[in-house]
């Protein structure tokens, strides 16, 4: 049920308390939509966005767990098939170097390494789930103005006046949380100095559904096939030059970017407009409180070039819905410490491993000192030529192992 207008109820008991209907928000209210728990998910933006949600230029690379849950949900039969592709092989290069790591489903024995889907029909596919009635509502055009926690329940205060109760309060207001600040959880956050431009582009020659990610000396080009003749290309850039590189024509912009790659895919034309996002990566000191817990970006977010950042928050949702389940069906409180610290346990062991190694891989491969350029190699090198490494870093871009992937770093 979608409700936008203010309710007459001053006060109003919900099992569990979604704050943020985007991506996150909205699958971990999906997940909950079988279960007998009465859920409230309270989102700024209004329902018509909601439902038909701008095109945002990003294109998701879900790995083989996320894939396995967006289709137990539903959600991927509601994407057209000609919009998920598969990525079937993926290359690093590093600089000017003949010399690239080589990552190849074959050797998976899989059908693809991951598969690209455009993020506003994600979006859009989730909210047509949770949208359908059920034990979920959702309370459009209002924000948060305070959460209050205590011993039997927690307590929001929204923007129209009322107030809401529930067992659980769970945030998913984006990596720069509010909430996450109101209840005191302190986050680490590092502020990369660049921006991603994204867009999509058509091309002379097929891609063959590969892959590549081109750390160039000064910027980064990855180069995504999508169905067809069309790529998802994402540009990243310090911020200093990101206005001037956005303000040339479309003409310029592809002929850039067709320069860059080394004219691998012919003559490269825009498709559509070009997006920026500034990089800024977060992970929240702890995940939980009593009766609150942080999921999708508002408890890790990403620096993009690992594509972890939508996985891991469908992860984590996943991950504290069985919990939540667990307590439920054992007649425990949902909200109680010892639930939400299983949460909290189990995803920490992922992410941390994650965020600290991707940051590391940033660091590295967008420093141009002669010292970080020969290290730079030498990675790449002996990830390509070492199996034990290599298989790491396939198993950790692919989740082929499911929820029991342990939480090794990505090198």
């Amino acid at each position: 049920m979608c409700r936008t207008e203010n309710r007459n109820e001053d006060y109003m008991n919900y099992d569990i308390v979604i704050i943020g209907g985007g991506p996150a928000g909205l699958s971990f209210a999906r997940s909950l939509a079988d279960s007998r728990l009465r859920v409230l998910i309270i989102e700024r933006s209004g329902a018509a966005d909601l439902e038909s949600p701008m095109i945002d230029g990003r294109d998701i690379a879900l790995t083989h767990l996320s894939k396995k849950i967006l289709t137990g949900m539903g959600v991927l039969a509601r994407i057209p098939a000609d919009q998920i592709a598969p990525i079937r092989q993926a290359k690093v290069i590093n600089g000017n170097s003949s010399y690239c790591l080589d990552i190849d489903s074959k050797r998976e024995n899989v059908e693809a390494l991951g598969y690209l889907v455009p993020n506003y029909l994600i979006r859009q596919a989730l909210y047509a789930e949770v949208a359908g009635g059920g034990n979920v509502e959702l309370l459009t055009d209002t924000t948060v103005s305070d959460v209050r926690i205590e011993q039997q329940q927690a307590t929001v205060f929204l923007s129209n006046g009322d107030s809401v109760s529930a067992a659980l309060v769970v945030a998913a207001d984006s990596r720069f949380s509010e909430t996450r600040r109101k209840v005191g959880i302190a986050a680490s956050m590092l502020d990369f100095g660049r921006v991603a431009i994204v867009c999509r582009m058509s091309h002379e020659k097929p891609h063959e559904q590969i892959a590549y990610e081109c750390f160039h000396y000064g910027r980064t080009l990855a180069v995504l096939p999508l169905n067809g003749n069309l790529s998802s290309t994402v540009v990243t850039v310090s911020a200093d030059v990101a206005g001037r590189i956005q303000s040339l024509s479309d003409e310029a912009y592809a002929a850039q970017v067709q320069a860059r790659f080394d004219n691998r895919l012919g003559e490269m034309r825009l498709v559509g407009k070009r997006h920026a996002y500034p990089l800024v990566a977060v992970h929240a000191d702890k995940f939980v409180k009593p009766r609150y817990a942080l999921i999708g970006d508002a408890a890790v977010g990403m620096h993009p070039v690992t594509a972890h950042g939508f996985n891991l928050g469908l992860r984590g949702q996943d991950t504290l819905f069985r919990e939540v389940m667990a307590a439920q069906l054992q007649g425990q409180d949902i909200g109680a410490p010892a639930v939400l610290e299983n949460y909290q346990r189990k995803h920490m062991r992922v992410t941390w491993p994650l965020y600290t190694g991707t940051n590391e891989i940033v660091s590295l491969y967008t420093n141009d000192s002669l010292p970080a350029k020969i290290l730079r190699g030498l990675v790449l090198r002996v990830s390509d030529h070492c199996p034990p490494v290599k298989q790491m870093i396939t198993r950790k871009l692919t989740e082929l192992g499911g929820q029991e992937e342990p939480g090794l770093p990505f090198l």
